[in-house]
């Protein structure tokens, strides 16, 4: 590696909001992005039509609900939920902390 070093993320300091809702991006890699979303309240169904999204919980619990039924995650649990899949996340207690690893142009699809 050439040049200047690469920046160290820290995620204390990204998830350190006070809003209801922020989901922001951390890293690119290749065509993907990796986020980090801080929640108090629930994110309305929606549906991705052409990519994946990958969940990991590092603080707190997400709830993750399906039509089907409802999946719950703890630190350090993650779940992968399909493309076009309808599904809606939310905290589980006050608040929760995870990083979601999706394509860098998802599309999101509210229903």
């Amino acid at each position: 590696m050439a040049g200047a070093l690469p920046n160290i993320t820290t995620l204390a300091s990204e998830s350190a909001s006070a809003a209801s809702y922020d989901n922001h991006p951390l890293a690119r890699v290749n065509d993907h992005v990796v986020r980090i979303s801080v929640m108090t309240q629930p994110y309305p169904w929606h549906l991705h039509p052409n990519t994946d999204e990958t969940f990991l919980v590092i603080e707190g619990r997400l709830s993750i609900e399906f039509a089907d039924g409802t999946l719950e995650l703890g630190p350090g649990q993650m779940l992968t939920v399909p493309r076009g899949v309808r599904h809606r996340t939310r905290p589980v207690g006050d608040r929760s902390v995870n990083l979601t690893f999706e394509a860098a142009q998802a599309e999101t699809v509210a229903v």
